[in-house]
């Protein structure tokens, strides 16, 4: 496992310009959440985090989104990437990912707080449209997991105070009507002329490698209960099968078939926990031929069998299941 720890995280990092303004936030989302759990909340998109105390491991499928913590940290497994980030600093999503996440040392006076906008990469490309040549993003950097679909950068204080007034218009539900598509659209904006530009850019621009990456994921998302065709694949995104294979895992941090593991997986967990099915009948449904053959990658995703691991979930009142 390779691990990135975000470089923000030093003992004097109250000294940020924005560790004033992250420290509202976590006053709002605080105030807003008295238990543990994830909050829908009136904005579309717009979702609140608050984490109590440590709990197991909790799977979930990122949707491109913008996540923001307002307090706390947490580490984030992405295949063969684990990256640890909290406070001052935020992390994109520009495709589906299936990922595992441990908060780190909650408690009850000083939760874990966050805040994540699911963003729609119709709204990107139109606004990489009008951009057109008038923002200038930093340039792609070098380092292996420049081209990842999942990355952590700096929060500057754009970002952090449309974020803050975005989660303040729950107080007012007529202006949010109105104000909360702006805002959203000032976030995107602000995120497409920062530290991560490039790269959300490189997702919606067609043709592009990873906007091909982003079409067989999207594939694979609505698909994965089906068998892995990879040739297939491939040859709908005009691209050979190694090409394929390199790019994917450039992004995602896994091969196509570790990718339809982990959501078949994911999925598997959910109707277990949401619908009460039984391993086998679960196991069935998310496209696995074989139940001890589900039993065995179950248990080395989640550190423990079906039956044990869901039976824990249950107990542990205070989880809410990330959707």
């Amino acid at each position: 496992m390779n691990n990135v720890t975000h470089p923000n995280f030093t003992p004097d990092a109250a000294h940020l310009p924005a560790a004033p303004m992250c420290r509202q936030l976590a006053d709002l989302v605080s105030a807003r959440m008295s238990k543990e759990g994830v909050y829908e909340t009136d904005i579309p998109g717009l979702n609140l985090c608050r984490v109590n105390a440590p709990t197991s491991c909790m799977s979930s499928v990122y949707e491109p989104s913008i996540c923001v913590i307002a307090q706390g940290r947490e580490t984030v497994q992405l295949g063969d990437r684990e990256i640890v980030y909290g406070a001052l600093s935020y992390m994109v999503s520009s495709v589906d990912l299936p990922v595992n996440k441990f908060v780190l040392d909650p408690t009850p006076e000083n939760p874990f707080l966050a805040v994540k906008l699911n963003i729609d990469p119709t709204d990107v490309a139109e606004m990489v449209l009008q951009l057109g040549e008038t923002a200038h993003p930093s340039e792609p950097s070098d380092s292996p997991y420049s081209a990842c679909g999942l990355c952590v950068a700096q929060v500057d204080l754009g970002i952090l105070d449309a974020m803050t007034r975005l989660v303040r218009l729950l107080d007012s539900p007529a202006d949010a009507r109105i104000l909360a598509p702006l805002i959203q659209r000032e976030i995107i904006y602000r995120v497409l002329v920062g530290e991560m530009g490039s790269r959300m850019r490189e997702f919606v621009s067609v043709d592009s490698q990873s906007n091909r990456i982003f079409q067989v994921i999207s594939v694979l998302k609505d698909r994965f209960a089906e068998p892995l065709r990879v040739r297939q694949l491939a040859e709908d995104v005009n691209m050979s099968e190694s090409a394929l294979y390199h790019s994917f895992k450039q992004v995602t941090c896994m091969s196509p078939l570790q990718f339809q593991k982990k959501l078949r997986l994911h999925e598997a967990r959910l109707l277990m926990l949401r619908e009460g099915l039984e391993a086998a009948t679960a196991s069935y449904r998310v496209g696995y031929e074989s139940p001890s053959q589900f039993s065995r990658e179950y248990s080395r995703m989640f550190g423990a069998s079906p039956r044990a691991d869901v039976g824990k979930l249950r107990g542990e009142t205070r989880m809410s299941v990330p959707a």
